[in-house]
């Protein structure tokens, strides 16, 4: 009966320690991938945004804004055109510069307010670094989307303000949007035709 509680040893077996190969990056894509979004989606967008911003800034600027876009979008509920819109519409007549400051004080490329850039903890001085920029436009997008009770357009009308102004401005959004789009279109058939060009213009 004693043998019955007996404890029974088991062959000795080495520990196996396994390590992840997977990267933060890795991580991500697979989380966006979980979610049915399209990473080729998103980056098909770049080609579009980067012609866009090269209308109004140098080549090297435009490609580095894109990017941007892309990035900073990442694990967001917002695509690259989102902000590239916002973008071209706020600063665009200025270049897409890092040091536009609009007559009531909006700062950088994406125009945050200093109030707004301190309150994603940024610095007003931070708006000229473009991916600060970058990334306090995107916290305060979905700011004004959570306000906006995830109306994608609301929210973007309300980044501008309020009244008569911030209609107009969800116009030229609106705008600006359906030209990527239409050129987004000619580029997918182009490249569904085996335009092997249309990534590198």
């Amino acid at each position: 009966m004693a043998c019955e509680n007996a404890t029974v040893k088991k062959p000795h077996s080495p520990t196996v320690v396994e390590f992840s190969m997977e990267t933060a990056l890795d991580k991500e894509i697979n989380a966006l991938l979980e979610k049915g979004v399209s990473l080729n989606e998103r980056k098909s967008q770049i080609p579009i945004i980067e012609k866009t911003f090269n209308r109004h800034t140098t080549p090297e600027r435009a490609r580095h804004l894109a990017a941007l876009c892309y990035t900073k979008t990442l694990g967001t509920t917002f695509l690259p055109l989102d902000l590239a819109e916002i973008a071209i519409v706020e600063t665009g007549g200025h270049r897409l510069s890092p040091t536009a400051v609009s007559p009531r004080g909006a700062l950088g490329v994406w125009q945050l307010m200093p109030k707004r850039a301190r309150s994603h903890g940024y610095r007003p001085s931070d708006m000229e670094n473009d991916e600060k920029c970058a990334e306090a436009a995107v916290r305060e997008l979905q700011t004004k989307l959570r306000i906006a009770k995830g109306n994608i357009q609301k929210a973007k009308k309300l980044y501008c303000g309020q009244g008569p102004q911030a209609n107009y401005y969800l116009v030229k959004l609106q705008r600006v949007r359906k030209q990527m789009l239409t050129e987004l279109k000619e580029q997918n058939e182009r490249f569904a035709m085996g335009d092997a060009e249309t990534w590198t213009q």
